[in-house]
């Protein structure tokens, strides 16, 4: 089975073609916005002159947990795509996990990271190498139009769909602990939204888990998967989302989202600022959330804004947590750089 797609270029007409080129640099503007918004209230002088010392340990820790987050996330992603028979070791999908996570970072590319990762894991052989460059090559730098795609193409962004939707569960269970926690600080239906999200969330897990465990469906999910030219998705949907796996699934991503926690709760001690770990557990969940708007590029902007507002209802310094903010941005650069190699090495 060919791994190369088959790729129709589009020329988009008009205004499509206009906001499609423009895009871009409208993401940057609003960043740019966005983080002058947020940093528009710092009294610089002050704060300069304030007897505040930062702590480099506390970012080399903040750097050390993300680098782990993306680790454990390359993990799950390589076990559901060998799971469906793909190729390479465990090693080469985190590697590819980190390039994606610097593409993600704003560097320029026709793809976002998961496609980039989708299309080049396709072409992992037996020797953990990488074939067919040249038809990779012009896959990475064309749309790629998954209703003609190949099976394998298709079956390879199912997967990266699912590790993806695994992420988006953790990352709601944890803002709905948090929620559950400290959300009376927030507002006083806080609480109440927390206990919402646990049960939509809970009860999504268990629907999920009966269709798979229950042969009609699972077998009429399979007649669906098959049409759709990805008979060999179901290993890999069970290992996401069936009993007891699910409950494994739930809990690594909820501990990966916790390691982003953990480094933003760091970057904020190296300011000498400390936040409740309940206004973490809401905030950079509702920021996730908020991230997957096309709006900024790679947060900036949006998370320093975001962060300042919500953690201020803590009692956190809005200027610190501003700081903190482009700390953590910069270190998760400088985390994902290691994937720079792999875009390197493959060149």
């Amino acid at each position: 089975m060919s791994s190369s797609a088959n790729t129709t270029p589009k020329t988009p007409s008009g205004w499509k073609s206009i906001l499609k080129r423009a895009w871009p640099t409208v993401r940057i503007l609003l960043s740019i916005a966005l983080l002058w918004k947020a940093t528009s209230g710092i009294d610089w002088h002050t704060l300069l002159h304030s007897e505040i010392k930062m702590e480099p340990a506390w970012l080399i820790a903040a750097a050390v947990a993300i680098c782990c987050a993306f680790i454990c996330g390359g993990l799950r992603w390589g076990f559901l795509m060998r799971s469906v028979g793909f190729h390479g070791s465990l090693k080469s999908y985190v590697a590819l996990y980190f390039a994606g996570g610097l593409i993600n970072q704003g560097l320029p590319s026709t793809l976002g990271g998961d496609s980039y990762r989708a299309i080049t894991a396709t072409h992992f052989t037996n020797s953990d190498k990488l074939a067919e460059t040249k038809a990779l090559d012009e896959e990475l730098h064309h749309s790629v139009d998954l209703g003609h795609a190949t099976p394998k193409l298709r079956l390879s962004f199912a997967m990266t769909l699912v590790d993806r939707l695994l992420g988006l569960a953790g990352n709601n269970l944890l803002g709905g602990l948090g929620l559950i926690l400290g959300g009376a600080t927030l507002a006083a239906w806080g609480q109440d939204l927390g206990y919402a999200v646990m049960a939509v969330m809970l009860f999504a897990g268990v629907i999920i888990a009966l269709v798979l465990a229950w042969t009609p469906s699972r077998q009429f999910l399979q007649k669906l998967l098959d049409r759709l030219h990805m008979n060999k998705a179901m290993p890999g949907i069970q290992l996401a989302f069936s009993w007891p796996m699910n409950i494994a699934q739930a809990l690594f991503g909820i501990g990966i989202h916790s390691f982003i926690i953990l480094a933003f709760s760091f970057c904020l001690r190296a300011y000498g600022a400390e936040a409740p770990i309940s206004s973490l557990m809401i905030g950079l969940p509702a920021l996730s959330l908020l991230l997957m708007l096309p709006i900024s590029i790679s947060g900036w902007g949006l998370r320093e804004a975001t962060l300042s507002s919500v953690l201020a209802l803590w009692g956190v310094n809005p200027s610190l947590t501003v700081i903190a903010s482009i700390s953590y941005g910069a270190i998760t650069v400088l985390s994902v750089l290691p994937g720079a190699y792999f875009l390197l090495k493959r060149k």
